[in-house]
C-alpha cells in the first residue's frame, strides 16, 4: 500500500514545490530580455574577435600585445601591415553591395 504518512507527504510536497520554484526561476532568468541581450552581445563580441583574427591571419598579420605607454609611432616599426589587400576587399564588397541595391531597385520598378 502507498505511503500515507501525512508528514512524509508534506515533506515531498514541499520538496517538489521548491524544485518547481527553482525551475521556474531558472526559466525566467534564461528568457529575460536582459539576459538574452547579454548573451547576444557576448556572442557578437566573440564572433567579431574570431573574424578579426581570421582577417589578420589572411593578411599575414599576427596580433601582438601593445604595452600601455608604447610610442604609437613605433608600434609598427618591426612590421608594417599590408593594407592593399584589405582595401581591395572592402572596395569589392562595397561594389557588390551597391550592385545588389541597384538591381533590387530596378527589379521593383518593373
Amino acid at each position: 500500500m502507498a505511503d500515507t504518512d501525512p508528514d512524509e507527504l508534506e515533506r515531498r510536497i514541499a520538496r517538489t514545490r521548491a524544485e518547481l520554484a527553482q525551475t521556474v526561476d531558472a526559466i525566467a532568468d534564461r528568457v529575460s530580455p536582459k539576459r538574452v541581450a547579454e548573451r547576444t552581445v557576448a556572442d557578437v563580441r566573440s564572433r567579431a574577435g574570431h573574424f578579426v583574427a581570421s582577417v589578420g591571419d589572411a593578411l599575414g598579420m599576427t596580433p601582438r600585445p601593445v604595452e600601455f605607454g608604447d610610442d604609437p609611432d613605433r608600434v609598427w616599426e618591426e612590421e608594417r601591415p599590408e593594407l592593399g589587400p584589405l582595401l581591395i576587399g572592402v572596395g569589392a564588397v562595397l561594389v557588390v553591395g551597391a550592385a545588389v541595391v541597384l538591381w533590387r531597385r530596378r527589379r521593383r520598378r518593373r
